[in-house]
């Protein structure tokens, strides 16, 4: 665990970093000037996706740590592999690029509160008591927003230094996130199988049903093909890390990072045959 706390932050800021490095005003802009496909967007995962959680919750017999790990890996926001697979699946790549931008901006408000509100209708305690709502919010202020926001100022006033440095920080970025979950993976390697037995099915049943829900919501309300690409991928593709970051911030216990790291797995197999089949569709 003491691996997994002190890595996850510096991850998920350089991951942060990165995402910035590549946003620019119009990315902002876009989102004013054609808000239908963002609100659809918006709607689907940060209000639909954790209410599909929860309710399947009530259908799956799981410990209460697991339930809500599923819960925290819900509410994050989407990753910047979605952007990729976007991109790949002849999606609306300037879609996703807002999405995942702005919703990891307004995750330092919407996953505290999904989170402690998912602990007390699920009776969980064991949130460290010196950790409050306000307290996690700051915290993912200065590892998500803040970074977002300084990587776009490199941008803005060093664009020659993101040509050289940002495939780097990237690079910097992706190692550290798989350093995070293979920590987890070795720290709880006895009791994996169990953990995957509890965590797998329900995390499997998520994302495949997050993806078609997002597409189909998208193919009544978007405004194209693309368009419903790229809301199905957002849907489906979590920011782990940031998941990671909250639940270590959160509790003394591996456990609650289980459902994380299953999905994490789960939701690159399930992207890409599911970017194999869409990625032909005009």
């Amino acid at each position: 665990m003491e691996v997994v706390t002190k890595i996850a932050p510096i991850a998920l800021a350089l991951i942060m970093l990165a995402l910035g490095l590549g946003l620019t005003g119009q990315d902002f802009l876009r989102v004013a000037k054609q808000p239908k496909d963002f609100l659809v967007g918006l709607i689907c995962q940060l209000i639909l996706l954790p209410i599909i959680a929860f309710l399947l919750l009530k259908t799956f017999s799981l410990p209460l740590e697991i339930a809500l790990g599923v819960m925290i890996i819900a509410a994050a926001p989407g990753g910047v592999t979605s952007n990729v697979l976007t991109k790949f699946a002849n999606g609306d790549v300037a879609l996703s690029i807002s999405l995942t931008a702005i919703i990891s901006l307004i995750s330092i408000i919407s996953v505290p509160f999904i989170v402690f509100k998912s602990a007390e209708l699920l009776a969980v305690s064991g949130i460290s008591k010196e950790i409050s709502m306000a307290g996690i919010s700051i915290k993912m202020f200065l590892v998500v927003t803040l970074p977002v926001l300084i990587g776009m100022l490199i941008r803005k006033f060093a664009s020659n230094f993101i040509m050289s440095k940002s495939q780097l920080i990237e690079r910097i970025s992706v190692l550290l996130f798989v350093i995070v979950f293979a920590a987890i993976w070795v720290e709880e390697w006895a009791n994996i199988i169990g953990y995957i037995q509890q965590a797998g099915l329900i995390t499997l049943v998520l994302n495949i049903l997050m993806m078609l829900v997002g597409y189909y919501i998208a193919k009544f309300f978007s405004t194209g093909v693309a368009q419903r690409k790229s809301i199905s991928l957002e849907c489906g593709l979590q920011n782990g890390t940031l998941a990671v970051f909250v639940a270590s911030q959160l509790f003394n216990d591996i456990i609650y990072l289980i459902p994380t790291a299953t999905y994490a797995i789960i939701m690159f197999v399930t992207s890409l045959v599911y970017v194999f089949f869409i990625r032909k569709i005009d």
